[in-house]
């Protein structure tokens, strides 16, 4: 039977690992909530200020520090940028410049935990309490998240400094920790904990926490940093698995510069470690929380500044790692902006969603320009190729379809929330138009099998009114995917001039019938053709105005 010593060093032993788990779970919770909130209420603003000011690399690193401190995750912007490199919105070299900035950005974690905000930590999450669930406005509930999750994260850091705290009255712990003098280990050790975590910034907590208590030797922590460093590269690693050529290049990019960074300063640190250790002490003032908080940002910059530039080598080197060149434009039934195996990200879901119908419906126009023209020349070879890509368009109707009912299901930002139902609506068009350029396709097999002739003037009416509808449906898919209303009121007057057409056409129509210049069977099919060339022009016009205003208008 143990005793009763016994029993209550076993009992205060397994408080301390309960109030670690519980305290780094209230930290990695909040910090989780804070970055998913802040994607949320402001995503498409962020993605909006990524393109804008990612146009050079030194704009892309500083929008990158600015853009990982406020969302307190550089794996959060890293596998955003992956994210964004897959679908389009940033080149390797605008992503390698945020990439460098997120480096640096992710240290401000450890300097507010330095600060000690942990006394404030029960006002924020009052506030954010307050703001989230009594506030009828989403933008507040999704700030109020944000300020929430600030919250929990010092609670959570409070909570591990206390259990930290009694670890110092155990000798055998004490001693452990005193005892890891080996740097390789101390760096491995680092970058397990980190790829566990796939957080840096609480690995980085917990080595400041451990610090400030007098559990780790201020050197030491200097190499478990850079293996924070090291195993922050996983989450990005991950992302890319499956992912396009160029994202995964872009993950291959936040790999490289993490490890040659990493490289570099432990050349510096195994050659000055003690004048390096005096200079972090003197200007932390000697106090143990800051040094490793002004290591970690130190660290980072040193890092940056020696590899920017020569980010054209890095790039170029993630060519050699992933060789390969994209499929431009392929017509296989694929997707090529989202799917299972591509990148997921709130930030780019909606983006990646329309990319998808942009797609969708230029294959449709250009399948029903091919169909028409199959009609006209009765090439069966053309008739052939636009049933093939009308079942790739169905095929696209279908998978984007399920892929917007799940993302109804998940809360994306604020503003691309809104589009959902609109995305439903462009799917349906465009899949409409497709059906009608396989209307076409059915109408010049039946003039090959009936051998129906077409006089010319049916001909030039058909083209000409097909020139219009392309007109259209081409300022549509631009309106819609690029919110470009440069072209509205041509939209408009298009619309009121193929209806025009349409019955001048129907008229003309009757009129060579009337004078027995065209058989009733062709006139059926010419009559059926005008009116889908007129709905297609009303399917774009839906387009268009999809998600042109807001849904309360």
């Amino acid at each position: 039977m143990p005793s009763g010593i016994e029993r209550e060093g076993v009992m205060s032993v397994l408080s301390v690992i309960l109030g670690l788990m519980g305290g780094l779970g209230l930290f990695l919770y909040g910090m989780e909530l804070m970055s998913k909130s802040l994607e949320k209420a402001a995503g498409a603003k962020m993605r909006s200020v990524l393109e804008f000011f990612t146009s050079n690399r030194f704009m892309g690193m500083l929008v990158g520090v600015i853009f990982t401190a406020v969302i307190q995750s550089s794996s959060a912007t890293t596998v955003m940028v992956v994210s964004f490199v897959n679908s389009g919105l940033m080149n390797l070299m605008q992503a390698a410049g945020v990439i460098m900035g997120a480096n640096i950005g992710t240290t401000v974690t450890s300097q507010l935990i330095a600060i000690n905000l942990s006394d404030w930590a029960p006002l924020f999450v009052m506030a954010g309490v307050v703001m989230s669930n009594f506030c009828k406005n989403q933008k507040i509930n999704r700030m109020g998240e944000v300020i929430l999750g600030f919250g929990i994260l010092f609670m959570g850091l409070t909570t591990m400094s206390s259990s930290m705290s009694v670890l110092k009255e155990s000798p055998m712990i004490t001693q452990a920790l005193g005892s890891l003098d080996n740097h390789y280990l101390a760096i491995l050790v680092g970058f397990v904990i980190t790829a566990v975590l796939q957080s840096s910034s609480a690995t980085v907590g917990i080595v400041l926490l451990l610090a400030s208590q007098g559990l780790l030797e201020i050197q030491i922590c200097f190499f478990v940093i850079l293996g924070c460093n090291m195993g922050s590269c996983v989450s990005a690693l991950l992302a890319s698995l499956g992912a396009k050529t160029d994202a995964k290049r872009a993950a291959w990019i936040h790999f490289l510069f993490n490890i040659v960074g990493s490289a570099l300063i432990l050349v510096i640190l195994t050659a000055a470690l003690e004048p390096v250790t005096l200079f972090i002490q003197y200007i932390s003032g000697g106090n143990a929380a800051r040094e490793v908080a002004n290591a970690h940002t130190i660290i980072k910059v040193v890092e940056v500044i020696a590899l920017f530039p020569f980010i054209q080598w890095i790039v170029k080197l993630t060519y050699k790692i992933v060789p390969g060149r994209e499929e431009a434009g392929a017509e296989g039934f694929q997707l090529e902006y989202i799917g299972e195996k591509n990148v997921f990200s709130p930030t780019t879901a909606v983006f990646d969603a329309t990319r998808e119908l942009e797609r969708m419906g230029y294959m449709a126009i250009s399948n029903l320009e091919r169909a028409m023209n199959a009609l006209i020349s009765l090439d069966e070879k053309e008739i052939q190729e636009v049933y093939e890509v009308e079942k790739n368009i169905d095929y696209l109707n279908e998978t984007i379809t399920d892929y917007l009912v799940a993302l109804n299901q998940t809360t994306l930002p604020v503003d691309d929330a809104k589009s959902i139902g609109g995305l439903f609506h462009v799917a349906n068009d465009i899949e409409r138009i497709g059906d009608h350029a396989e209307n076409v396709a059915e109408a010049a097999t039946i003039r090959i099998q009936q051998n129906l002739d077409m006089s010319s003037q049916a001909k030039d009416g058909l083209l000409k009114m097909l020139g219009k509808v392309v007109q259209i449906t081409t300022y549509a898919l631009d309106m819609f995917s690029n919110n470009n209303q440069e072209h509205m009121q041509e939209i408009l007057d298009l619309e009121d001039e193929v209806d025009e057409m349409e019955r001048q056409l129907q008229q003309e129509h009757v009129d060579r019938l009337t004078r027995n210049e065209c058989t009733p069977a062709a006139g059926m099919v010419y009559s059926d053709i005008i009116s889908g060339l007129e709905r297609v022009s009303d399917h774009a016009t839906n387009i268009a105005f999809s998600i042109a205003e807001e849904p309360e208008n």
